[in-house]
């Protein structure tokens, strides 16, 4: 079975951002190179959908949608909604979709704290150490946090970050019409996707830059 894949493509840069497994979305300049990337790093991203419990057989990569993106892209984030973001949320795929978030996390843990908090620079001589990557990836998350109606106020102590992502989780884990109801904020695919993202970009950057 081939893995559905869909592009968001910038005015410079193309994201290659897997349907199936939410997350798993690399980056490059051709939509070949994205889709090249994204299969590079099928190992990696096996780790987080094995420690979700998930079995991980993707398949070969088919492009099934095509979105235009922008300068959120070309800047290196995912920032385009595809229709399909917008269709109901069954039970199965909710579940699954809420283990990969806590698989992440669990797994962005682990490689933080065997990190040391001096990083290698990037090559511009660019990049957050280890500590500010994490408070990053915590403060990016409360602001995720918001477009799916989860609201906490900045926390500073381990409590407040475990709370805040329970309750995203349970967000995640369920089943969903359309979300939000009044049509605000992000559909729970789409911020599912962005969440899960950001932690594992976050999880193999500080990967590669350990010095």
């Amino acid at each position: 079975m081939n893995h559905r894949v869909y592009l968001e493509i910038g005015p410079k840069r193309v994201f290659a951002c897997s349907i199936d497994w939410p997350g798993w979305c690399r980056i490059g300049k051709t939509e070949e190179a994205a889709l090249g990337t994204l299969v590079d790093y099928t190992p990696r991203f096996r780790v987080i959908a094995e420690r979700a419990g998930l079995e991980f057989a993707p398949g070969e990569p088919e492009v099934v949608a095509r979105v235009q993106g922008d300068s959120t892209t070309d800047f290196g984030a995912i920032s385009a909604i595809p229709d399909f973001d917008r269709e109901p949320v069954e039970a199965p795929e909710a579940a699954r979709t809420a283990a990969l978030a806590r698989a992440a996390w669990a797994v962005f843990a682990e490689v933080a704290a065997a990190s040391p908090e001096e990083l290698r620079k990037g090559p511009r001589g660019g990049g957050r150490d280890r500590d500010k990557m994490v408070s990053h990836v915590v403060e990016a998350e409360r602001a995720y946090a918001r477009k799916i109606g989860v609201r906490h106020k900045p926390f500073k102590d381990e409590a407040g970050l475990v709370a805040m992502r329970a309750d995203i989780a349970r967000a995640l884990e369920r089943p969903a019409e359309a979300f939000p109801p009044g049509g605000e904020g992000w559909p729970v695919r789409y911020a599912a996707r962005r969440i899960v993202w950001h932690v594992a970009d976050h999880i193999w950057e500080m990967q590669d830059r350990r010095l």
